[in-house]
């Protein structure tokens, strides 16, 4: 696809350092600025999927810098600018080693968990009686850190990061505040558009001075989940499964084709149908999230429109 971002390969004035993650560029401007590129690659199961998907990068950049800006007047965050639809330019910062994740339903993994009979997750007590999908009394804070191998997220309770020294007592108590606060606006502003925001994580770090800011993405249908608000009453009270906005229907799709990326299963063929089908859902998933129309930029030469952007910006 000619009309997308597999890799992308920018030397901006200045540039340290990159960083490759699954879907995201990190560009390192003098110890000081981070370039963050949106590529247009899937990334299901914790495999990166051979072909892209148009548009993806601008709908997750363009709601997460929608989301940063509807929090910021309770959060401080990273952001310095978005240059271009793919691209959000911000202060570098010393991230910390946990993710905050907060549920206010019992969805996903703590379902999984309760299933098997548990009833605390990551040192917090899960109610007797719940059912899968159920609202939780209050929302709880789960953690999560990555594991030694770095290759997947692991439990752990607030008493052992502090314990192990992974985050201060007083840091830990401004994540938690900040975390509480911003599930609470997400909420809000799913509810006005006629969604449940489930759960999601927050990602948070210190700049050279000290202060913390809200990092990374989020309220994205890649870091959170959500439910539609119609129908969520009758659907628990049926037992039946919940209508959801992320993008799980891409996972569904890979499980029916046999593959969940495990050893010696191979990735299924994506037809360009298929490929555009999933890009017209992530634009219906934008347009659900944040209440406005999408409107595609200019795919004719989308690394020389970025670097373009990029370069005004930092010359600034």
């Amino acid at each position: 696809m000619s009309n997308t971002i597999n890799n992308t390969d920018f030397n901006f004035p200045g540039q340290k350092t990159v960083y490759k993650g699954k879907v995201r560029e990190v560009y390192n401007i003098n110890n000081e600025t981070l370039v963050m590129v949106a590529s247009d690659r899937l990334s299901a199961f914790d495999v990166v999927m051979p072909k892209q998907i148009p548009f993806k990068g601008q709908i997750l950049n363009q709601i997460a810098a929608k989301m940063l800006a509807a929090t910021s007047d309770i959060v401080p965050n990273w952001i310095l600018g978005i240059p271009d639809p793919n691209v959000a330019v911000g202060y570098m910062c010393e991230p910390f080693k946990v993710e905050m994740v907060i549920r206010g339903y019992m969805s996903g993994h703590a379902a999984r968990e309760y299933k098997l009979g548990k009833r605390m997750l990551c040192g917090v007590a899960m109610p007797e009686g719940m059912k899968e999908n159920d609202k939780f009394p209050e929302p709880i804070i789960t953690p999560a850190t990555k594991a030694e191998d770095g290759d997947h997220d692991e439990d752990i309770s607030k008493e052992d990061i502090i314990a192990k020294g992974i985050v201060s007592v007083e840091d830990y108590a401004v994540l938690e505040k900040y975390t509480k606060a911003l599930f609470k606006r997400g909420t809000e502003i799913a509810a006005e558009r006629g969604l449940i925001l489930v759960d999601t994580k927050y990602e948070f770090g210190k700049t050279k001075d000290g202060k913390i800011l809200l990092i990374d993405e989020i309220h994205t249908p890649d870091s959170s989940r959500y439910f539609y608000a119609d129908g969520y009453e009758e659907r628990q009270s049926r037992g039946e499964a919940q209508k959801q906005l992320s993008k799980e229907f891409v996972r569904q799709w890979l499980i029916s084709n046999d593959f969940q990326g495990l050893e010696g299963q191979t990735v299924p063929e994506m037809s360009d149908e298929k490929i555009n089908e999933i890009s017209d859902r992530y634009i219906e998933l934008y347009e659900k999230i944040t209440g406005e129309s999408f409107v595609k930029s200019d795919v004719s030469n989308i690394q020389e429109r970025i670097e373009k952007n990029v370069l005004a910006f930092l010359n600034k």
